[in-house]
């Protein structure tokens, strides 16, 4: 992330990543402030044993795209609600990259997707993370079924179902 100020949006990916049995690592690294050290993880992540790279930052939001160039890996980049744009100049900067250096990017503050999507691309080679995920969803889908059928209780004169 590119500061620590986007902790609170990264940690849902977080959670999801640990709850599912992902090793991932959190950093914080800024393509201003700390260039050298976001090329420096960029081009040592697969060496590392990182498979994909999910990177989250606002405003300006270069971080995602300087990883992108500085990798072979895949990025994931979540842009961050925080400035007076409310995170679309972020979203704009994460998702109009150049042709060959690309970043799969989610909504604003769309870490969860980050992870899903991150969880989907490991599961290919990963077939207890596949079976894992296939059940998270699965519990997604139940709590739809759920919430639906406690909506019928709720009563209103013209309300026909």
């Amino acid at each position: 992330m590119g500061s620590t100020s986007d902790l609170p949006v990264m940690e849902k990916a977080a959670q999801l990543l640990n709850d599912m049995h992902v090793p991932f690592e959190m950093n914080a690294l800024s393509a201003h402030r700390t260039p050298e050290a976001v090329e420096e993880f960029a081009k040592n992540a697969r060496n590392r044993g990182i498979k994909v790279i999910i990177a989250a930052a606002g405003m300006a939001a270069a971080l995602p795209g300087v990883i992108a160039a500085n990798t072979t890996l895949p990025v994931i980049g979540v842009p961050v609600k925080g400035s007076v744009l409310d995170g679309v100049d972020a979203l704009y900067s994460i998702i109009q990259m150049p042709p060959g250096i690309p970043v799969a990017t989610v909504a604003i503050n769309g870490a969860m997707n980050a992870a899903i999507l991150a969880i989907q691309m490991l599961a290919l080679s990963d077939e207890k993370l596949a079976e894992a995920f296939a059940a998270y969803k699965e519990g997604l889908k139940k709590k739809i079924v759920k919430a639906n059928e406690e909506l019928k209780e709720v009563k209103f004169e013209y309300k026909t179902n």
